[in-house]
């Protein structure tokens, strides 16, 4: 072989390797939404106090609305033709639920040391999620 196929067939291995990672990396990220999606209905009451006060109506509302997006995400990150724009989704998510990770911060700063711990520890992990659901929607082709 020359060095032009060599190349040739390098590139298309490596873009061949990056739609299988990028499709199981997807795939994991949908996992872990669809469980958190579904935690929302099965136990509304654990998220219910992450619910800013100031939010109008019931806070059971945005609980079960936060679910229905993680899960329409989730099925969207399974389905290699709306991977793409669930991936954008899962930023746009990731970042519609930070406030209230920062209510939880705020609110829960009285709270035992184990408790402020889950609750301040939430705030930088939604920075490698949303790294995370970018790099999804950046890697995935478009179909």
């Amino acid at each position: 072989m020359n060095i032009v196929s060599d190349f040739v067939l390098n590139q298309w291995h490596h873009v061949r390797m990056v739609k299988k990672i990028s499709a199981f990396s997807s795939q994991i990220m949908a996992a872990f939404l669809g469980f958190a999606g579904v935690a929302h209905f099965v136990v509304p009451e654990r998220f219910n106090p992450l619910i800013p006060y100031w939010l109008p109506g019931n806070a059971t509302f945005y609980t079960y609305a936060s679910g229905v997006a993680e899960l329409a995400v989730a099925i969207g990150l399974f389905i290699p033709r709306t991977r793409r724009l669930a991936g954008w989704g899962a930023v746009l998510l990731f970042l519609a639920v930070y406030p209230g990770n920062i209510y939880m911060a705020y609110d829960w700063r009285d709270r035992e040391i184990s408790q402020q711990l889950v609750a301040y520890l939430r705030l930088p992990f939604q920075i490698p999620l949303i790294w995370w659901a970018v790099s999804i929607a950046r890697k995935t082709p478009r179909e």
